[in-house]
């Protein structure tokens, strides 16, 4: 589990991005635009995704350079 760990730091910047947009919310200025911190949207996607590409490196290649090599 302690391989994940860097994977583990993007996923939970990603999903905080997600809640704080969630918290902050939308609201419509007095001149009709719509005011909504929206850039946290696809940082959060970005995070996840670099989140799920680490783990996909690290699961494969702890497969591949398993240092405990059965041998008979």
């Amino acid at each position: 589990m302690k391989k994940y760990i860097l994977a583990l730091i993007p996923f939970i910047i990603g999903v905080g991005c997600f809640i704080t947009f969630s918290i902050i919310g939308s609201e419509v200025a007095a001149d009709g635009t719509l005011v909504e911190p929206f850039f946290l949207v696809p940082i959060g996607y970005l995070f996840l995704a670099i989140s799920i590409i680490i783990a996909i490196v690290v699961r494969i290649s702890a497969f591949y350079f398993n240092t405990k090599k059965i041998t008979k």
